[in-house]
């Protein structure tokens, strides 16, 4: 009898950078320490109270499924809202039928790929990227085709270079704007450039807004530009969505796929029939957070906007020297040692400062390229400024130990 063994599909997945190193962070504390996780984006800001209080008052005798596509009441809301986005730019009007209710932002992104990608397409991103793209497109049998961006440049994308790399096979752009893992935000003039590309190209732009209130060098409220507000783009743009980072609300696994092209969103339809339904209640709970005062945006961006300068002050006051992000929460650090990975080993089962030790995640999951990434990591600021503050120290402490555990191993 031959013995059972996975797919290679399955056999072959990759491990996320984020989460990979999880069970070393659990021992870790059994053994008493307090770990301080910079890996996740896991916010600790307050989920808006309108949301939780719809939670607490649901109230239906039995708890059923919702429609496929989500509760047409929340989408109609939805489109308001992505009207006004769009709007903003000088953009057409969204409606309820453009938008596709989904599990998170994640399953947005799968159906996205999945509708718009043969096995043994590409799918074209700006490496570092957020590490789904690779997750997902190896569960479709996708590859990832990847142009490199540099900390030294500030991670910029370059939109001549991003045409260069396209293929044959290669079937669609998706980029972040804000950008996970990098804090990248495109300007309207970069969208536009990179939708001229795929115009000229014919490739679909799936474009990842889940970030898009986390704007810190503009003016009060501004916005992340969308790509609902190009013209004459309809047919190509693909829009990924969450509730998860907007309103602090990352269980709640509520996202949205938002697209004008009517056959893309049939078909994202059609992979939403064959899981059912987005979750009944969170559909609920994200309506009522579209009420959130504008006053929630501006103290959540003024505190991230105060953990991003003081972690980078930190940050570049022990040697490392990291680009200032301009989003999102999150920002790719080089870090002065030979190999991140080892590093992050190294701080959740060797180092501890009084107790104290730090979680990050390995940057090298974000790259496609083979030993791209190897001395940086991904670090949220998550974390209130007093407690990014104390990473920091942590941090330049294990850099010395980590150091000098290397030059004992070399004598």
């Amino acid at each position: 009898m031959s013995a059972l063994h996975l797919s290679q599909r399955g056999a072959l997945a990759p491990a996320s950078p984020i989460r990979r190193l999880t069970p070393l962070a659990d021992a870790a504390r059994e053994r008493g320490l307090v770990v301080h996780q910079l890996n996740i984006g896991q916010p600790d800001i307050a989920t808006p109270p309108a949301m939780i209080a719809a939670y607490r008052s649901y109230d239906e005798r039995v708890l059923a499924y919702a429609p496929s596509d989500g509760f047409r009441a929340y989408r109609e809301r939805l489109a308001t809202y992505y009207t006004e986005l769009s709007q903003d730019g000088g953009g057409a009007t969204v409606s309820a039928a453009d938008i596709v209710v989904t599990v998170g932002g994640s399953e947005a992104l799968l159906f996205a790929i999945a509708a718009v990608c043969e096995p043994g397409d590409e799918l074209l991103v700006c490496e570092p990227f957020y590490t789904n793209y690779a997750g997902f497109s190896h569960m479709l049998g996708v590859n990832v085709r990847a142009v490199t961006t540099f900390a030294k440049d500030g991670f910029r994308i370059d939109p001549e270079r991003v045409e260069a790399a396209i293929g044959p096979k290669t079937r669609a752009l998706c980029l972040p704007t804000p950008g996970n893992p990098t804090g990248v935000v495109l300007s309207r003039a970069d969208l536009e450039a990179l939708a001229a590309i795929c115009r000229r190209r014919n490739l679909y732009f799936i474009c990842d807004e889940v970030y898009r209130e986390f704007v810190y060098d503009g003016p009060e409220g501004s916005r992340a530009a969308s790509l609902l507000s190009l013209a004459d783009f309809d047919e190509h743009a693909i829009i990924i969505d969450s509730v998860s980072k907007r309103y602090s609300a990352c269980g709640a696994r509520i996202g949205a796929l938002v697209t004008r092209n009517k056959a893309l969103r049939e078909a994202a339809l059609r992979f939403g029939q064959a899981r059912l339904s987005p979750a009944t209640v969170d559909q609920y709970a994200a309506m009522a957070a579209l009420d959130t005062p504008p006053s929630y945006f501006r103290e959540v961006v003024s505190e991230y906007r105060a953990r991003r300068d003081a972690l980078v002050a930190g940050l570049r006051g022990i040697g490392v020297d990291c680009a200032l992000p301009a989003g999102a929460f999150y920002l790719v650090a080089p870090l002065p040692i030979d190999d991140a990975d080892r590093f992050c080993r190294f701080l959740l089962e060797q180092f501890d400062l009084d107790g104290e030790t730090v979680m990050l995640a390995p940057a090298s999951g974000f790259y496609a390229t083979e030993g791209l990434g190897r001395t940086e990591a991904r670090i949220a600021y998550v974390l209130d400024v007093p407690r990014l503050e104390r990473c920091v120290t942590i941090l330049g402490s294990a850099f010395a130990a980590y150091r000098a555990q290397k030059d004992v191993g070399r004598r």
